[in-house]
């Protein structure tokens, strides 16, 4: 099979080469650090009590990140088009098994992302204006209640869907700019806890042993361990979302594997710094308690008093916000490549014409974030999307083993640092923490287990159209 062009220039009515090195590093870290660093830490406290098993869960997290880039590293350069991991399941295993990616990554993965952490948004927004919040409720419609987080979230949505749509250039300049000034808060925070010496290293202790959390103890040790997991990888997810682009990349073959090794490796270093930072200001056992899971409010009032809370309120608004943005950038050009591969519908394959931007695609995707913003709490949106993307990250990274089996001239400008040992300790740990997420959320985890298996028959129709 013929590897695509690799030139700067556009394709005649298709997507336009405008990302370059420092626009698709800052696509993962923009992507990846969003909602979950500032208030997936308290959630986590109510399974796992010990400070040196909490820190270590997201140390795991951020080397179990790791050896799934280095192993996309290789699938991204030989193989750097749009859709990105749709691409590889494709062509490791069979059209369906990209097909069912795709349809989950709609239905659950990055919508379900976007969904949450435009609610988180929202729920820092009610830092400075306390009628926002999941506790608001506006009406209900039978037992789903409608609450102010979740108008806000809606306006979120819609209004970074609408800024995607008018052009690649205008959604990359705005991650760029948010992405610095997040990471900046971030390095601001840890900076002025280490300064103001108000916290204490005795809450670090004990480093090591199990304790758990309320949540915890009614589940076990693993389950608990899994969920909580669960909760990190949800913060540390959309690291391949530089994947989904690579048709918009210049000289891709080179760009991508840098750009998913410098991206992760930056996250993992701003979460595990932000994470001791919270433990060194709020001891463990009060983290879970914290309103709202604001952790990272708590934190930083407890630094520099109500001054803190506000700055650290606008830093994660900001965070959020440009999370968002780079969720929706990347997210619809999955289905762009569905489309083209006749595989989903024919509209959302179209582009453009004056923007050159998968615009119909960008309104589908929005149109399922904002009706998962209606149906779930932020928690269930967490477990129900860490599940289905770890579950197809694992199945994507046993494809770097098929693909090197089955089509060993495929180019292949980087390799795998670390093969076979890297990528399948990366399956081992992977598969542990499945089996656990789901016994310890059986409903949440099986929703996505549910809305992978409604894609069969949406399969089938659609290769029935193609034939």
């Amino acid at each position: 099979m013929a590897t695509p062009a690799r030139s700067d220039a556009p394709d005649r009515g298709g997507l336009v080469r405008g990302l370059g090195l420092l626009e698709a590093t800052t696509l993962i870290v923009g992507s990846v650090i969003g909602s979950g660093i500032f208030v997936a830490p308290s959630i986590m406290a109510g399974f796992v009590q010990t400070p040196g098993l909490l820190i270590g869960l997201w140390i795991v997290g951020g080397i179990l990140t790791l050896f799934g880039a280095l192993a996309y590293g290789e699938m991204a350069a030989a193989l750097p088009r749009a859709g990105g991991q749709y691409v590889f399941l494709k062509e490791a295993f069979s059209p369906l098994w990209g097909f069912l990616y795709g349809w989950t990554f709609l239905l659950a993965i990055n919508t379900g992302f976007i969904a949450a952490v435009a609610v988180a948004f929202a729920k820092y927004l009610g830092v400075f204006l306390p009628a926002i919040g999941e506790g608001t409720v506006l009406f209900s419609v039978g037992r789903y209640p409608f609450t102010t987080a979740q108008a806000v979230g809606l306006v979120v949505i819609a209004a970074l869907t609408w800024i995607n749509i008018n052009g690649l250039r205008t959604g990359a300049m705005v991650q760029n700019v948010f992405t610095i000034a997040k990471v900046a808060a971030v390095a601001v925070l840890v900076i002025i806890a280490i300064v103001s010496g108000k916290g204490s290293t005795g809450h670090f202790r004990p480093l090591v042993g199990v304790a758990l959390g309320p949540e915890g103890l009614k589940i076990g040790l693993f389950a608990a361990l899994g969920v909580a997991m669960s909760k990190a990888l949800f913060a540390y997810d959309a690291w391949n979302s530089v994947t989904f682009a690579a048709e918009e990349m210049r000289e891709p073959e080179r760009n991508l594997p840098k750009a998913l090794v410098l991206g992760t490796l930056g996250v993992m270093a701003v979460y595990c710094a932000a994470v001791a930072v919270y433990m060194y200001m709020v001891p463990i056992q009060e983290m879970y308690a914290v309103k709202d899971n604001r952790i990272a409010a708590e934190a930083a009032q407890r630094m520099m008093g109500p001054a803190g809370a506000a700055f650290i309120a606008v830093a994660i608004m900001i965070s959020t916000f440009g999370c968002v943005n780079g969720l929706i950038l990347a997210g619809a050009r999955v289905l762009y490549a569905m489309s083209r591969d006749d595989l989903f519908f024919r509209r959302a394959g179209d582009v453009h014409p004056t923007y050159r931007t998968p615009a119909p695609a960008l309104l589908m995707q929005g149109v399922v974030a904002a009706v998962l913003t209606l149906t779930g709490t932020y928690n269930d949106l967490l477990t129900l999307t860490a599940f289905s993307s770890l579950l197809f990250n694992t199945l994507t990274v046993v494809g770097l083993f098929v693909l090197r089996r089955r089509r060993p001239d495929l180019p292949r400008p980087y390799k795998t640092w670390g093969y076979p040992v890297l990528p399948t300790l990366y399956i081992l740990v992977s598969v542990f923490f499945l089996y656990n997420i789901l016994v310890g959320d059986p409903r949440n985890s099986g929703m996505g287990l549910v809305l992978t298996a409604l894609g069969l028959p949406a399969y089938a129709y659609w290769s029935r159209q193609r034939s």
